[in-house]
This record gives structure tokens, sequence and C-alpha cells, in this order.
């Protein structure tokens, strides 16, 4: 894991008055993921986490981005500085985002972030994957018209992700492949095969932190970029 922080030595309104109302934490993220979420997308990335949690005095804003090539350290420090530059020029016109000193770390996700959106499966093809699935599936090659036994309404497969498009995610398993879609599947996560740790990027092991606020299910982090503001 790689973190920097650097102090900008400026004075940040970090006070709050006894008579002034605690801000909302919704429209905080609203008010970050605004500035944040356009300038990540303008990179080539996507927006997986975005949170805010309390640390000490200060708070940390969390930024998790993920693209179809993976992210590496150097995109990593990429965006940080991007998001940096954004969001001061936001404070500029428009006044503090975050009341208060705070620190930005922007990391890729971590292994065992929940896949639950299409683009999570299809960057994880080739992965063994645990996921609950509802129904049999159908077979890709005949469209589901094969007659087989009811399957039980749910029941937790682990299997490897052999394809993924917008609709649905085709997996290996011990019948065969067989295909789910979207709506038919929990979220899905990674597993660890130690014989084929060499192919997970280091990028991809991490432990876990801990978020006052989540925007959406917060996965590891790792290449984190931080700055504190």
């Amino acid at each position: 894991m790689t973190q920097r922080g650097r102090n900008t030595g400026r004075p940040r309104a970090g006070h709050r008055a006894p008579d002034r109302p605690r801000e909302d934490q919704s429209a905080r993220r609203l008010r970050l993921r605004a500035v944040i979420e356009p300038v990540v997308n303008t990179a080539g990335y996507d927006l997986e986490d975005l949170s805010v949690s309390r640390a000490g005095r200060r708070y940390v804003v969390r930024v998790i981005v993920d693209g179809d090539g993976g992210v590496s350290l150097d995109a990593v420090a990429d965006v940080s500085r991007l998001l940096s530059k954004a969001l001061d020029q936001a404070e500029e016109t428009g006044g503090d985002l975050v009341a208060g000193e705070y620190q930005l770390e922007v990391s890729s996700p971590g292994v065992d972030r929940p896949l639950t959106q299409p683009r999570h499966w299809r960057r994880n093809v080739g992965r063994l994957v645990k996921v609950t699935v509802r129904g049999p599936g159908e077979r890709p090659e005949q469209g589901g018209a094969e007659e087989r036994p009811p399957a039980p309404a749910d029941r937790q497969l682990t299997a490897r992700v052999v394809a993924a498009d917008d609709e649905r995610v085709v997996l290996e398993t011990d019948a065969g492949p067989v295909g789910w879609a979207y709506p038919d599947l929990g979220p899905g996560r990674v597993q660890v095969e130690f014989s084929r740790l060499e192919e997970i990027a280091d990028d991809d092991l991490t432990a876990a932190g801990d978020d006052d606020y989540d925007d959406v299910d917060n996965g590891d982090d790792e290449d984190v970029e931080g700055e504190e503001r």
C-alpha cells in the first residue's frame, strides 16, 4: 500500500459554531460526488466508491476508482492530482465542500470488493467467484431450452466467470457453462486461489478499512494516494 500526504499550510474553517446545525452527511457526499465523479470519468475511470469518515479532528475523503484495464499506481497518482485541483477550484468558487480539515485518499478497489455491476463481472472474467444464484440458469449454447431438474430457488455457487456482458454472467459449473441474468445473481466475491496468486496484481490485495459514512459498499483499498488538505 502506498500513501503520501502533505499539509498545504492554508487555514481551513474547521470549527463549527455552537449554534450552527450539524452538516447533513448525504448533502456533503452529494457535493463531493458532483465535483469528483466528472473528473474520474474524464480520466477514463469509474467512480466505484466515495466515503467520508472522521479521523480525529479532521475528515478523510476516500475515493475508489477502477477501469477495464485496472488502475496502476501512476494512474492513482494522476487522478489524485486532478481531483485535488478540481476540489480546490470548487472551494474557491463555492465555499468549503467539507466543514474542516480533510485528507483526500484515492485508491483502486481490493480483491474482496463485491461484484454488483456488469462492469465488475466483466473485469473479473477468468476469476473464481462465490455467488448466490436464483433458479437453474440457462445453458448459453441452448438458450435455456434444455430440460433439467429444477434447482433450489436460491443456492450458493463457487464457479469461474467465463463471460459477462450487460445482460448476464456465464459461470463454469460442474454441469458446464451456465448463464444467469443479473437480477438472479447476488453480490459476487472473488476467491483468492493460492495456486494462482502470481496472476493477481499486488494492488488487488489489501486490508479493509472502517468508514463512518459510506456512499456504497466499501471495498478494500490499495494504491492509495493521499493529500492532507
